[in-house]
């Protein structure tokens, strides 16, 4: 479609069908994007336009960003030995399960089988920091805990990714360097720069956070890695600031939730064939089950172990049991560097897709625990919160 305002209004319009839906059906918006865009992806096709590409990038990026933003350093200081072991156990298990079944079972070569075990191994910041935010659990210790070890797991991934396949090069070193230099001074220098700037409608605070997200992210892109991993780190940098700074955060979901996530969610969905998927229905649903079956085995004993409530123990286990963002960037990334071919991508980018979904889709259903979060929806159950969420989601 070359018409770039009827493009536009295509897609807008499919992430409105996905939010009335949400809305209707009580499950994660998130996850009503992926299917709606899935479903029109392979019936109308959807134009994937570089604007379409940057949008949906940037989405990932600033969803990242506020998922790392949401960290509460107490509550990781309070519970480092939980949410640090949850999160190398919700790494390591799917990871080696993937890497074994690819390579023993699916006969993969061992590179082509990394990528696989990779692309298994992670857990959804952008789909588990959306649930958190419709369902309020962002604000408890146990929705803390849970993004926590989501970052555990995800840095795994991508040190993983890098360590195997990663460009050494004066590039890489560079992009460490810049990073780790913008981590020591922005916890420092950003409360200054935001008392100093107040509250404006040309909103100064959030272009400053936007620039230094899209410079990190134009650095990490020229170093071989990827945008989203420098964003996650300036989130948990600046996480002090905003939680004394709460407006701050909520302007940013709006633009994020509004406008930027709906594209990349309905992208994620649209890359999956339908033909390729039931030529290897069966491949693909074993990698689902594999990871799965890998993330129950290594997460819910530890849950037992540090003695969390068994409904919350299972909830924390399905979420951390999803995939998505780093998992189709690991199999992007495997595609791109012709590490595996079309159809080994697709299998992976299917089985992580459906990982999204499957997981949170039970969580939600059967397994949501009587919490109330810290503030706001006092006195109502988790229960309720959830009937509650399309609210919630409206006000951010």
């Amino acid at each position: 479609m070359d018409n770039v305002w009827l493009a536009s209004a295509l897609w807008i319009g499919l992430a409105l069908v996905a939010s009335v839906l949400s809305i209707w059906v009580a499950i994660s918006v998130a996850l009503v994007e992926i299917v709606v865009g899935a479903v029109a992806g392979n019936v109308i096709g959807l134009p994937l336009a570089p604007w379409v590409n940057f949008l949906a990038g940037f989405g990932a990026i600033l969803l990242t960003f506020l998922a790392g933003a949401e960290i509460d350093p107490q509550v990781v200081r309070k519970h480092f030995r939980s949410s640090m072991s949850i999160g190398v156990v919700s790494f390591a298990a799917p990871y080696l399960g993937g890497l074994f079944f690819a390579h023993y079972v699916a006969d993969w070569p061992w590179p082509q089988a990394q990528i696989a075990g990779i692309s298994l191994s992670t857990t959804s910041v952008a789909v588990v920091y959306a649930v958190m935010v419709e369902t309020g659990f962002n604000r408890t210790d146990l929705g803390k805990i849970i993004l926590a070890a989501c970052f555990v797991t995800d840095l795994g991934t991508v040190l993983a990714l890098g360590v195997a396949f990663a460009n050494y090069n004066v590039w890489l070193a560079l992009f460490a360097g810049v990073t780790a230099l913008v981590l020591l001074i922005i916890p420092k220098f950003a409360p200054w720069l935001f008392a100093a700037l107040g509250e404006r409608v040309s909103e100064p605070q959030t272009k400053f956070v936007a620039l230094v997200l899209l410079f990190l992210g134009g650095l990490a892109s020229i170093a071989g890695s990827e945008a989203v991993l420098p964003a996650y780190l300036v989130g948990i940098a600046l996480a002090p600031t905003f939680m004394k700074d709460r407006e701050l955060p909520h302007r940013l979901r709006i633009v994020a939730f509004s406008i930027l996530t709906p594209f990349y969610f309905l992208k994620a969905g649209s890359l999956v064939d339908a033909r390729s998927v039931l030529a290897a229905g069966g491949l693909i649903l074993a990698y689902l089950g594999v990871k799965l079956a890998a993330k129950f085995v290594g997460i819910l004993p530890v849950t037992r172990f540090f003695r969390f409530p068994p409904r919350e123990g299972m909830y924390m286990t399905l979420l951390m049991s999803t995939g998505l963002t780093f998992g189709t960037i690991s199999a992007l990334f495997g595609l791109t560097n012709h590490i595996i071919d079309q159809r080994q991508y697709t299998i992976l980018v299917t089985a992580v897709i459906a990982s999204a979904v499957v997981p949170t889709l039970i969580a939600q259903r059967w397994f949501v625990p009587e919490q109330t979060p810290n503030d706001g929806l006092a006195g109502a159950s988790t229960r309720d919160q959830v009937s509650a969420a399309p609210v919630l989601v409206r006000n951010i």
